[in-house]
């Protein structure tokens, strides 16, 4: 039987819910609980189980690498609003406000160990190549996550800088978590490359599309507002690549926009404008369906059976599909 990345998802979901995060002090583990069923796509561990059985492998054994991502990935988000300062994460308080700032960072501290935990129950003949990946790929997110602290600050970053910085924050995940599936279950040093290149590319066309969807979405679709990068001054591709491609009167009407006191809504409608001046939603979309395109070119390459590809290429479909 060949599942769909809908039935994958739904068993991660089943495993989360059903996973014991208690533990004592219960300071320290409800948070774990709170915060792994809070909700969420669950992406990152689909495509890990998407991966092993693409490469024929047993997906009860991959489940804990699924579940090691999955982890990881929400010690990320808790570690991130707490950065952020963010109260709110998928609708419900923020761990380091429903409980406080130090119990969020010891929390997620243990979720990060828990992650290792849960990867050391792979494939016994595969945990070296696993644990390279793995930790590559934490350092990686790290990087990426200063990277963007960084170019608050900074006034020279390029488009091609910020490929780099998602690249690094969203993409490396997407595709450890697939080099992850297939590892445990086999596939050669060739494939799995491959399969990671896919990964990295649909990450990286993911968050572009994210930038696009903050300023093009319609408001009842997006789920929050329209506009908010463009009103919080938040360098995305849109706004970097209309830097890049503005004449000096151009840069000087776009700069006075992000430095207006008029309403947000002026502000919004005004850089929008600009944007549509520099053809920028035609480039974002080219953008995105360029790295797109790459992803599926590489899926392309394993040697597999094209069956056992149709979930990843319809997932990969879903992701640049979406409307929020």
């Amino acid at each position: 039987m060949i599942y769909s990345w809908q039935d994958l998802s739904q068993q991660v979901e089943v495993e989360v819910n059903q996973f014991d995060f208690s533990g004592k002090p219960a300071e320290l583990y409800d948070p774990i609980g709170y915060t792994m069923r809070l909700g969420g796509k669950r992406i990152r561990p689909t495509l890990c189980l998407l991966a092993a059985q693409l490469f024929g492998g047993d997906l009860t054994k991959a489940m804990n690498l699924a579940m090691a991502v999955e982890v990881f990935h929400n010690f990320t988000l808790v570690h991130d609003d707490i950065m952020d300062e963010a109260p709110i994460r998928r609708g419900k308080p923020a761990v380091h406000v429903k409980w406080n700032r130090d119990v969020a960072i010891l929390s997620g501290d243990v979720m990060f160990v828990q992650a290792y935990q849960l990867l050391a129950k792979g494939n016994p003949e595969k945990l070296s190549q696993m644990l390279t990946v793995f930790n590559q790929t934490a350092i990686e997110v790290c990087e990426g996550q200063q990277f963007d602290m960084n170019f608050e600050t900074r006034d020279d970053v390029t488009a091609k800088d910020y490929i780099e910085m998602i690249r690094l924050k969203t993409a490396v995940l997407l595709a450890c978590s697939l080099q992850l599936g297939a590892f445990e279950s086999g596939a050669s040093e060739k494939d799995a490359q491959l399969i990671y290149k896919f990964g990295e590319k649909i990450g990286i066309a993911f968050q572009i599309q994210d930038d696009f969807l903050d300023c093009y979405a319609k408001q009842e679709d997006f789920g929050k507002r329209v506009g908010g990068d463009i009103i919080s001054n938040k360098k995305t591709f849109l706004m970097l690549t209309a830097m890049e491609r503005a004449d000096k009167n151009q840069s000087d009407r776009l700069d006075q926009l992000i430095s207006t006191n008029s309403s947000d809504e002026e502000k919004v409608s005004g850089v929008l404008g600009m944007y549509n001046e520099l053809n920028i939603p035609e480039i974002t979309k080219s953008a995105m369906q360029d790295y797109f395109d790459e992803s599926l070119a590489a899926l392309d390459q394993i040697k597999a059976a094209t069956e056992l590809k149709q979930p990843l290429i319809e997932l990969a479909e879903m992701l640049m599909m979406r409307k929020k």
